[in-house]
């Protein structure tokens, strides 16, 4: 600055004063609004110290209340472990305990069972003696009521306290169910049952058991019980399945339980059939109609296995006795006359004959009747058992030529008659077995007629309708006189009856389904017996249920 005073010494100085004072002035200015707004700066910076201060200081404090409050939950946490640990050694204690007890208990109750085992074997013997003395008791009871009777008539007086009115339930209790299923469904014999019992007594007590968990309105219980009742009746199926008079019983008693199902459901098409009293036992809480279903799809199944038995043991005895039996010299002498034979067998020592398989046919009509089998049950069973013998004749005429002859077709009609009057003698007339034996009956008709002339070979046509064309013309190929008086039937005449058959359309197949089994229909029949009156034998075991 003096540099340039002094080189510019001639130019007049006062000249740069006031711009000098001016910028002076201006950095002055300047200076002070720094002042001003460090000054601002430096209060908002106080403040912003002591709102981080203080917020610094209510970190500090919450912090530690949150500490004393961990330390207080993990003291608590502690004394809690501390418990749980000594409640943990209390339970393995008392585990232990129990393990040898219960190891205890095992030997006493495999003491228990031989023990039960010993007394079983020695109660089978007074199981006899049980039933006589409960048809006594019956007996007794009976002239008791009607001596009653006979008193109250004579001196006209009524008690004021008459005997006891049961509701028809069978009181149990839960734990019981497993013994009530074992005595009454899978130890029980048919044998001891049908003799001076009513039908279908198993499924009564079934029903009233079942009356009894409606009434407590316990859905578990009622279901436990049905779930128990149809695999106790499964497993015992299962376990005798080649056993008729078994399959027959439960048969018997599943169409009944279901009836029952159905006859106390409350559904008005089923309560149209019961008296006003019936009417007040049907059931009040629960809709079982799943079980219906249930044991209808069972009845069903038992139903085939019992086919299957009773045509494995007719079967065997079908063709000796339709075809291979000869009685035409002594035929009034065949006709077996009062089958009451209750056998299961056949003698194998006789050649089988038309009194076999009639004899077999009354020892199952007999067995269904007894176990209370439904009449309409016995009529299909009956049905199908025609079918099979109608069915296993047939196709053996259909494979021996030395079966197709005139005597052989009165043969076989002859022994169609002796079922045609087996049904009428146990009045079967309307279950449609007959209908069964129609080809059968045809074809012993077409081994007896004339096979000559164009109008024989029309009557062939119109009468053999139940008979496909394929089977007419084996039946007329096969055809072979042992008699002088018979004849040959010539290919031409075959022709003529072929060409008659060419505008039926029937099936091309020889031989019949020996297997084919008819559709089963189980009918609703309501029971006429009042639950009320309904008594359990001693001979069943059931002491520990309570009439009601």
């Amino acid at each position: 600055f003096k540099g340039i005073l002094y080189s510019n010494i001639s130019t007049p100085p006062l000249k740069m004063i006031p711009d000098f004072k001016q910028q002076i002035s201006e950095l002055e200015k300047q200076k002070q609004d720094l002042e001003i707004r460090l000054n601002e700066q430096t209060e908002n910076m106080k403040g912003k110290l002591e709102e981080l201060s203080n917020q610094l200081n209510r970190n500090r404090e919450e912090e530690g209340t949150q500490r004393k409050t961990i330390e207080a939950q993990n003291e608590i946490h502690t004394k809690e472990r501390e418990k749980l640990m000594d409640k943990i050694q209390e339970m393995q204690e008392a585990s232990e305990h129990l393990k040898k007890q219960f190891e205890t208990e095992s030997e006493v109750k495999s003491s228990f069972r031989q023990e039960a085992s010993r007394l079983t074997m020695e109660n089978r013997d007074l199981e006899e003696e049980l039933d006589m003395k409960d048809r006594v008791i019956k007996k007794l009871q009976d002239q008791v009521k009607t001596l009653t009777k006979t008193i109250e008539k004579t001196n006209d007086v009524r008690l004021s306290s008459g005997p006891k009115e049961y509701l028809g339930m069978l009181e149990y209790k839960r734990e019981d169910e497993a013994k009530l299923i074992q005595n009454l469904i899978l130890d029980l014999k048919p044998r001891g049952v049908v003799v001076n019992m009513i039908p279908g007594l198993p499924a009564h007590i079934l029903f009233m058991c079942v009356r009894y968990a409606d009434s407590l309105n316990d859905a578990n219980m009622l279901k436990s019980l049905m779930n128990s009742a149809i695999n106790g009746i499964k497993q015992v199926v299962k376990e005798h399945l080649e056993d008729f008079e078994l399959l027959s019983f439960w048969l018997s008693n599943t169409c009944h339980f279901l009836n029952c199902l159905k006859q106390y459901s409350g559904e008005e098409e089923f309560m149209k059939h019961n008296s006003p009293h019936q009417n007040k036992n049907c059931l009040n809480n629960f809709d079982l109609s799943e079980y219906r279903q249930i044991l209808s799809d069972v009845a069903i199944r038992i139903y085939h296995q019992f086919i299957i038995v009773m045509e494995n043991n007719i079967q065997p005895i079908i063709v000796p006795g339709m075809l291979e039996y000869e009685s035409l010299q002594g035929i009034s002498g065949l006709k077996p006359t009062g089958f009451r034979k209750r056998s299961s067998s056949i003698d194998d020592t006789d050649a089988y004959t038309m009194t076999s398989i009639l004899q077999q046919l009354s020892y199952f009509y007999s067995t269904m009747c007894q176990n209370g089998l439904d009449p309409e049950i016995v009529r299909q069973a009956v049905k199908q058992l025609f079918f099979l013998i109608g069915a296993v004749t047939l196709n053996s005429l259909f494979l021996r030529k030395d079966m197709c002859s005139c005597r052989k077709g009165m043969q076989i009609r002859c022994n169609i008659s002796y079922l045609e009057e087996w049904l009428k003698d146990k009045n079967l007339q309307n279950s449609l077995a007959k209908e069964t034996l129609e080809p059968l009956s045809q074809a012993a008709w077409l081994l007896q007629v004339k096979k000559t002339t164009d109008s024989d070979a029309k009557e062939i046509y119109e009468r053999c309708t139940s008979l496909s064309a394929v089977q007419i013309i084996k039946i007329l190929n096969s055809y072979t006189p042992i008699d002088d008086f018979e004849k040959r039937v010539t290919p031409s005449f075959v022709r003529k009856v072929q060409a008659l058959l060419n505008s039926r359309e029937d099936s091309s197949h020889l031989m019949l389904d020996t297997k084919y089994l008819f559709q089963v229909t189980f009918p609703f029949t309501p029971s006429p017996h009042a639950l009320e009156m309904i008594q359990i034998p001693s001979s069943f075991k059931l002491g520990f249920l309570n009439r009601l």
